[in-house]
């Protein structure tokens, strides 16, 4: 398969576009998924994330019929071991904000010493049958209560040991390049990059051919 043109991002959120835009540089020209035609509506009932992510590629891509790009991340603490990762956006009961998430993940660390965690990400680019996936992750701990006002999600309760602020307390921009979702399109890039044949075209691998 040949990355040519537009590859359509699995997401209406400009925000997600305008920091995998920065990310990726001249290397894909990403573009939000159109609001019309209305896209399929890709459930994440998945029980990884490379599952989550292969599926919104997979069914975006048929629906542009173009290359499309997908992610799916989570935070994984060890402590709590299956409670969140793919499913940390839907941690507790329905309509929890991201406050009401922080919250309850304190509440559920409470007096336990073990608090390291990670955030991780897994991206796919894929058009047709064909795709390629790449994991980036952030190791970390969790802070005993929130600091900071930027970031979003556990960004105020992920704390960086090696620099004892959490993510919301360090400028966008510097999140951005040492970020999970950073660490994935770097690996992603790399490996087309490695694929590159001769003429200059950008292939993937075929189904099965990544895991």
């Amino acid at each position: 398969m040949k990355v040519a043109g537009p590859v359509t991002l699995a997401t209406r959120n400009p925000g997600k576009l305008r920091e995998l835009a920065a990310l990726c540089g001249d290397a894909l020209e990403l573009r939000l998924l159109p609001d019309s035609p209305p896209p399929p509506d890709v459930p994440e009932d998945h029980d990884t994330y490379l599952g989550n992510a292969l599926a919104k590629a997979r069914a975006i891509a048929a629906f542009t019929g173009g290359p499309a790009l997908a992610d799916d991340s989570g935070l994984e603490v060890d402590a709590l071991p299956g409670e969140l990762g793919v499913r940390s956006a839907r941690y507790g009961p329905p309509g929890l904000d991201d406050a009401g998430r922080c919250a309850r993940l304190l509440a559920a660390l409470d007096g336990v010493a073990q608090r390291s965690a990670r955030f991780r990400c897994v991206l796919v680019l894929a058009q047709g049958d064909a795709w390629i996936a790449a994991e980036g992750v952030l190791e970390g701990e969790i802070a005993p209560a929130p600091r900071g006002a930027g970031g979003f999600g556990y960004d105020p309760v992920f704390v960086l040991p090696s620099r004892g602020v959490t993510l919301a307390e360090i400028p966008a921009a510097e999140k951005n390049a040492t970020s999970h979702r950073a660490a994935a399109v770097r690996a992603l890039l790399a490996k087309l990059h490695e694929r590159a044949d001769a003429s200059g075209e950008t292939r993937v691998d075929t189904p099965g051919g990544e895991s």
